[in-house]
C-alpha cells in the first residue's frame, strides 16, 4: 500500500514545482510588454534574454515590435526581430507594426519592416493600409518608401479612395508632390463621384487645388 501512497506524493510535489514556473513565465511576457509600452530597451532586451516570449500581448493585442513601431523605436525593433517576432503579427484592430509605423511617421522603422519582410498591403478592420495612414498624415518620406517598395501609387481603399484623395483632402501637400510625381491619377473618383481635386476643394486646401489643377 506505501507504493501508490508515495507515486501519489511524488506526481503532487511535481505539479507543485511546475505551477510556479507557469507563473513566472506569464510574470516575464507581462514585465516585457510593459518595458516595451514604456520604450525601455535594456529592460526589453534583458527580458528576451531571460526568456520572455517576444510576442506577447497587451489587452488591446499589441505585441512588443508593434509598441516598438509606433515608438520609432529602431534599435527594440531590430532586436525583437532578430529573436524571432513576428513582422506582420496585428493588434485586435488588425494594426500590424508597419501601419503603426508608417501612422506615426517613422521611416526608418519602416524600412526595417519592409526589409524583414512586412506586408505593404495589408489592411486593418477601418480597410486602411499602411499606406493610407502616411499619405493622411503627411509622411511624405514613409509615402516615398512604401511606394519604393512596390505599393501601387493608384491603389484603391475604402471607398474607392486613393492615397491622392487622402492626402488631397487632409491638406498634406508635399505627399500629393509625393505622389504626382510617381505618376497618380489625379482624375480617379471615389465612390461619391468626387475626384482629388474636389475633395481638396470641399476641404478648403487651396494650395493642393492649385496643384491638383495645375494636372489637369
Amino acid at each position: 500500500m506505501k507504493k501508490p501512497i508515495v507515486a501519489a506524493t511524488l506526481l503532487a510535489l511535481a505539479g507543485m514545482a511546475a505551477a510556479p514556473l507557469g507563473a513566472q513565465e506569464i510574470n516575464l511576457n507581462a514585465r516585457l510588454v510593459m518595458a516595451a509600452r514604456q520604450d525601455d530597451l535594456a529592460r526589453v532586451t534583458a527580458l528576451v534574454t531571460a526568456g520572455a516570449k517576444v510576442d506577447s500581448r497587451t489587452r488591446s493585442g499589441d505585441t512588443p515590435l508593434n509598441l516598438a513601431a509606433r515608438q520609432g523605436d529602431l534599435a527594440m525593433a531590430r532586436l525583437l526581430l532578430a529573436h524571432g517576432a513576428q513582422v506582420d503579427l496585428a493588434n485586435a484592430a488588425q494594426v500590424t507594426p508597419l501601419m503603426a509605423a508608417a501612422f506615426e511617421g517613422h521611416d526608418a522603422v519602416v524600412k526595417q519592416l519592409i526589409q524583414a519582410g512586412a506586408r505593404v498591403d495589408a489592411l486593418d478592420q477601418l480597410g486602411k493600409s499602411a499606406m493610407v495612414y502616411a499619405a493622411g498624415n503627411g509622411h511624405d518620406t514613409v509615402v516615398q518608401t512604401l511606394l519604393d517598395a512596390g505599393v501601387a501609387v493608384d491603389q484603391r481603399y475604402r471607398n474607392e479612395l486613393t492615397a491622392l484623395m487622402w492626402a488631397a483632402g487632409a491638406g498634406h501637400a508635399e505627399v500629393v508632390k509625393v505622389l504626382l510625381r510617381h505618376h497618380a491619377d489625379p482624375a480617379l473618383r471615389d465612390n461619391r463621384g468626387l475626384t482629388a481635386l474636389q475633395i481638396a476643394q470641399g476641404a478648403s486646401h487651396p494650395e493642393i487645388a492649385l496643384l491638383l489643377a495645375a494636372e489637369r
